[in-house]
């Protein structure tokens, strides 16, 4: 396993969530995952999701929150964070009508900036994840660049490997870009196919220990597996994955 601790997003087992909420989360720690990154309470309290996590043993990744929960009510997000005992909230996904141009990027930054910094008053870190339209160029710069440039500390960036790639840019190379701002990686693999899509980590084309070293030396604290979509079971796939990371950490 990598030196920096890995934790599953459990977007990537919604399917099971969606059956059955505590069994799944018990499932994934007999994977044997350190940690979770959660994507949706399943109608948990936070104490109860705190006491979830911790009869599994849990640490904790961070929590995603949409753009729109955080507008319209920070401070719940900030209190069930605090109340799970997760010092990460990231934004996951930023619609199409804040980033369709240079302004968009800036105007997104400056919003997402004010909330990092309320967020950063709770003693959290607050992060953007991106996906692969950030890659989409004004004036000869990604709006991924015109957003961190344009933004402040409080906001730090959750490096998707997968989506950087889709973007056409190098992942290893964009979190040592973003050394110091980035606390979580989101480490998820591309299928070697015409059609590249999701695998497991280790089964596709990425290039993890150069995407390892750079995390450590730009002071990443979770690696996060996700899998968007799953062509087998999805439990198997995260299973897959996280076995697949213990040969890739004896080969480094």
């Amino acid at each position: 396993m990598a030196k920096i601790p890995v934790a599953l997003q459990m977007y990537t087992v919604r399917d099971q969530t969606d059956i059955d909420f505590i069994g799944t989360y018990k499932k994934v720690a007999e994977i044997g995952y350190p940690g979770v990154e959660i994507a949706g309470t399943g109608g948990l309290s936070a104490a109860e999701m705190k006491a979830l996590l911790d009869d599994c043993g849990f640490g904790r990744a961070g929590i995603h929150f949409g753009i729109e929960a955080l507008e319209s009510d920070l401070s719940a997000a900030i209190d069930y964070a605090l109340g799970i005992d997760s010092k990460y909230i990231t934004c996951p996904w930023m619609p199409e009508e804040r980033r369709r141009d240079a302004e968009g990027w800036k105007a997104t930054a400056k919003t997402l900036c004010q909330i990092g910094k309320k967020i950063a008053e709770a003693g959290l870190l607050f992060s953007y994840h991106n996906h692969s339209f950030e890659f989409q160029k004004f004036d000869g710069e990604y709006g991924l660049d015109i957003l961190y440039a344009n933004s402040c500390n409080s906001l730090n960036a959750q490096i998707d490997t997968y989506w950087v790639k889709h973007g056409g840019e190098d992942p290893a190379a964009y979190i040592r870009k973003y050394a110091g701002r980035v606390p979580l990686v989101h480490i998820k693999d591309m299928s070697d196919d015409p059609e590249p899509t999701f695998t497991e980590i280790g089964n596709g084309i990425l290039d993890w220990p150069s995407i390892f070293a750079a995390g450590e030396a730009a002071g990443t604290q979770w690696f996060i597996v996700e899998q968007d979509t799953c062509k087998g079971p999805s439990l198997e796939s995260a299973k897959i994955s996280f076995e697949n990371l213990k040969t890739l950490n004896a080969e480094r």
